[in-house]
């Protein structure tokens, strides 16, 4: 590589967010560099909504199976069904996914390398320089220049500690799964989402089972220090009758908790993806939040390439705060308050029966927006909600 070959683009992550950012920049013309350690697939339960799909051209022969309905059980093993209707939940492996957009992002026109990110420095007149190490087993270290860096290198991004002030002070949830073989013949399992709001499994978050196909994601996830994820998901295992399935492989990571208060370094450095926190709290829905903010990171890359004002970097979070603030911030009052106890885990399932919770939720997960066009719906979920809290009716 040439010494004086620099890129408008260094992408370091090739997850959803940095991928998606990849493939908007060169399809746009710029030269894209998308650096990414490879060998790691994050764990992740898949689930994509339409509006994703729709957004980012995801061909469907990438589903591995659609949802139909969410079953939902409570700390007393009450089971509440959640039909999906006229919509369904897509389900994707990481390791297939994410590899297809890294790979769409090639073939747009920007150029994948693997190698391990290790630092920012900035040559005499500014420009900054990624050093990375390759992962060849030489260790050997590499050099890239670029005018705009975007640091789509996960929850713990080491882009964002060094380069991003606040960025060190991210919360988290610790999620672990295993991927294992799907039972034969179960048609019903293959399209159902199974949620598990037990402290046993999960003190502050919930533990799932999601149909991939020939696969199922069986997780996991809490911030408190000392639960064990590996063994709420043998004991979620043992329960559902999965003890006995091929474990095909087992992943862990972290989950940011909520998005940063800033995304950039005021001069030539934005986050996107987990490095920037955009996972819905209570759901942990990740997919689509990512993907948004790897485009909207490309756009205000674009707009500092255009203008060379810096400060352009920070209209990515704004945008994606303006759109979905709101959101996360019910979400996060949600999971604060009835993930806390199994007392109120369980008057949170019981309200999962009723019809307008069941119809505003999945409108607003598929289309990606507060449903408005009904306020009585809301009013009524209102007043029960309140008749829960006061527990004036029973769970």
């Amino acid at each position: 590589m040439s010494a004086q070959e620099i890129f408008d683009v260094i992408v370091v992550g090739g997850g959803p967010a940095g991928a998606t950012a990849a493939n908007d920049l060169a399809r746009a013309g710029r030269k894209v560099l998308l650096l990414d350690k490879g060998g790691r697939i994050k764990p992740c339960g898949g689930a994509i909504p339409p509006r994703l799909m729709r957004d980012f051209d995801i061909p469907e022969h990438l589903l591995k199976a659609r949802v139909s309905s969410a079953r939902m059980i409570s700390p007393q093993d009450k089971n509440v069904d959640m039909p999906i209707k006229g919509g369904y939940v897509g389900m994707v492996d990481r390791e297939d996914y994410d590899e297809w957009l890294r790979k769409r992002a090639q073939d747009s026109g920007a150029e994948r390398r693997t190698g391990l990110y290790v630092k920012i420095i900035r040559d005499p007149d500014g420009m900054a320089v990624v050093h990375y190490q390759r992962r060849d087993g030489s260790a050997a270290m590499e050099q890239a220049r670029g005018r705009i860096i975007i640091g789509a290198d996960g929850a713990n991004s080491v882009v964002g500690r060094q380069e991003v002030p606040g960025a060190e002070k991210t919360k988290f949830v610790f999620a672990y799964h295993e991927i294992i073989e799907a039972p034969a013949n179960d048609d019903e399992l293959a399209k159902r989402c199974e949620i598990y709001y037990r402290g046993k499994l999960s003190p502050d978050f919930y533990a799932w089972i999601f149909p991939h196909g020939d696969t199922m994601s069986v997780g996991t996830g809490s911030a408190h220090k000392g639960f064990s994820l590996k063994n709420s998901v043998r004991d979620l295992r043992s329960i559902t009758g999965l003890e006995g399935s091929k474990t095909i492989r087992k992943e862990g990571a972290p989950i940011p908790m909520k998005p940063l208060k800033r995304w950039d370094n005021g001069r030539d450095v934005i986050l996107a993806g987990d490095a920037a926190g955009v996972v819905a709290p209570a759901s942990g829905e990740g997919i689509y939040y990512a993907m948004l903010g790897g485009r909207l990171s490309a756009e205000s890359a674009e707009l500092v390439l255009k203008t060379g004002d810096a400060r352009a970097l920070a209209t990515a979070r704004k945008r994606f705060m303006k759109l979905h603030g709101r959101v996360f911030w019910i979400l996060g009052i949600m999971q604060y308050f009835w993930y806390s106890s199994d007392k109120r885990r369980e008057r949170f399932v019981s309200i999962c029966r009723d019809p307008d919770v069941q119809r505003l939720t999945w409108e607003a997960y598929m289309n990606k927006e507060l449903v408005r066009a009904d306020p009585m719906a809301h009013v009524r979920i209102f007043f029960k909600d309140l008749a829960h809290l006061f527990r004036l009716v029973n769970p």
